[in-house]
């Protein structure tokens, strides 16, 4: 149905961003990630099976977090904000799209993504795309390349700019802090995400909590 479609696009592109879903977080920029959004732009976060690369980041947070991020379209004449929050001890993310209805909410134990439609009273839940494991928090990427560029600031915070490919095969450099947050990812020379604040603070259960009263529908299939 054209309603249920245009229900999980319209968040979608939070998920790929950060493959916590970060698709999302299998890839930020789907994430979501879609629409340009952080999925599709930055490397996927969850794990295949592989040799595991000789030196990588860690790409799961391992504190609970509350990060705001500016997304640029390719062309960078386009960009909109999301703001991204995990709580580590339930592997739980929430993406809340900057000035819509829509958030989503995973669930990584669970393997499940629900997208919650506030505007229209309806959620819809589905498993996490794929089969990918999530990297557990704090520990370093177990498959795919990675090479150390160097080092940045981002948002007032340090962090190291790792080499690496996107779910596509494009090169992209993604920017990570010790402890796992992704702050900046860029391809082509052209930034596509961009942290612009990072609270490391306790999220409450209540944040990762489905509103009562939502009306039930079917996940969209491709």
């Amino acid at each position: 149905m054209l309603t249920r479609c245009s229900m999980v696009s319209r968040s979608a592109f939070a998920v790929a961003a950060f493959g916590l879903a970060l698709a999302g977080m299998p890839d930020m920029q789907a994430y979501a990630q879609q629409a340009g959004t952080a999925q599709d732009a930055a490397p996927a976060q969850a794990t295949t099976a592989g040799d595991p690369p000789a030196e990588a980041p860690a790409i799961t947070p391992s504190v609970d977090v509350d990060v705001e991020y500016e997304l640029a379209s390719p062309q960078g004449d386009v960009s909109t904000r999301q703001r991204m929050r995990w709580q580590v001890a339930t592997l739980r993310q929430r993406l809340d799209p900057d000035k819509s209805s829509v958030f989503m909410i995973t669930s990584w134990r669970d393997r499940t993504l629900s997208v919650v439609d506030l505007g229209r009273k309806k959620d819809s839940i589905m498993p996490v795309p794929g089969t990918q494991q999530l990297t557990p928090p704090g520990q370093p990427a177990m498959v795919g390349s990675y090479a150390r560029l160097g080092s940045s600031v981002v948002a007032g915070e340090q962090c190291t700019i790792w080499r690496t490919k996107d779910t596509d095969g494009h090169p992209t450099d993604a920017c990570y802090t010790a402890d796992g947050l992704l702050l900046q990812v860029a391809q082509g020379g052209q930034i596509t995400v961009r942290a612009l604040s990072v609270q490391r603070v306790a999220q409450p259960d209540s944040l990762f909590v489905i509103p009562p009263g939502l009306q039930q529908e079917a996940p969209a299939h491709p």
